[in-house]
């Protein structure tokens, strides 16, 4: 694929997808790995410190996924609350490992001072299939909306407003792959009848703020921490990230609200969404992991 306007092999050119062509594509998802295995027997093994509720499940192909929350034992309205969220896209494999390594290591040690609730996998048949999308072609992290076509985001908005709680706090995990320039902007692209015009791909860090509401010093307190396991991602020739302008170094921002991102999700005051780099050659697996748990300790140590 050209790497500026890749050709998705569904669809026609300069058309919009049909219920025909989105079926195509979902004929052609299988199952790389477990959710089950990676990610509901380690939140099973937390059940003995923290509460953990099941929240709802989603019903994909024949397979039933049960979806789950993390909560810090000993609630205290007195205290601040703070929103962890993974695997939003089940494709980002360090947003859920990460999630799961912060409540393993650092969620207890934090619990005195705050409120956490975590969600680790939004998206489990993403994770398990490997996608961006759910199955009906729907991308979570741009359906946090009323009335959300993505049932991934709708659980979750509809177990936020029983719970009743006004976060201080939201740290949503995420990650920048090479895959968004070989499958998933291509995709996209082609779903919308557009021609697909890829970014360049930051080798490193990277947070994405809240444009109308920017904390940059609680920004910098995350990439501080972070900075400490992993590099941060320099900006390219044009100043820029993802095709964003940097707000400052290893930040960028966008109306969240309006694009209906995760992070618009809670009133929180502070909020961020990490981008890890999980191809990069000066990374492994496990970085990505304890890059994503420092982010979610540095906006902790902020909040203190």
């Amino acid at each position: 694929m050209n790497d500026k306007t890749a050709i998705y092999p569904i669809g026609t050119q300069g058309k919009p997808w049909g219920e025909q062509e989105k079926a195509e594509w979902l004929a052609q998802q299988t199952k790389k790995r477990s959710y089950q295995e990676q990610v509901v027997a380690k939140i099973d093994a937390l059940k003995d410190r923290f509460q953990v509720e099941q929240y709802g499940e989603l019903n994909y192909q024949d397979a039933t996924f049960p979806l789950f929350v993390i909560k810090t034992k000993n609630w205290d309205e007195e205290k601040p609350a703070v929103l962890v969220t993974g695997g939003v896209h089940g494709y980002e494999t360090s947003g859920v490992q990460g999630a799961l390594l912060f409540a393993e290591e650092q969620m207890q040690e934090y619990s005195d001072d705050f409120n956490i609730v975590v969600f680790p996998c939004l998206s489990p048949w993403g994770y398990e299939t490997i996608n961006r999308w759910n199955p009906d072609t729907v991308d979570p992290n741009r359906s946090f909306i009323q009335d959300s076509p993505a049932q991934e985001c709708a659980l979750v908005m509809s177990y936020l407003d029983q719970l009743g709680v006004d976060f201080l706090a939201h740290i949503d995990l995420h990650e920048t792959t090479d895959t968004d320039n070989s499958e998933f902007r291509p995709a996209k692209a082609a779903r919308e009848g557009e021609v697909n015009t890829n970014w360049n791909i930051p080798d490193g860090f990277y947070l994405v703020g809240n444009s109308e509401n920017l904390q940059q010093e609680f920004q910098i307190a995350v990439l501080e921490e972070v900075s400490e396991v992993t590099h941060i991602a320099d900006a390219d020739e044009e100043d820029k990230l993802i095709g964003a302008p940097v707000d400052l170094h290893g930040l960028i921002s966008f109306p969240v609200n309006q694009l209906g991102l995760c992070i618009s999700l809670t009133n929180a005051m502070y909020t961020t969404t990490t981008e890890v780099y999980p191809d990069s050659p000066k990374a492994t697996p496990e970085e990505c992991n304890r890059a994503q748990v420092a982010a979610v300790v540095g906006a902790l140590k902020f909040l203190q």
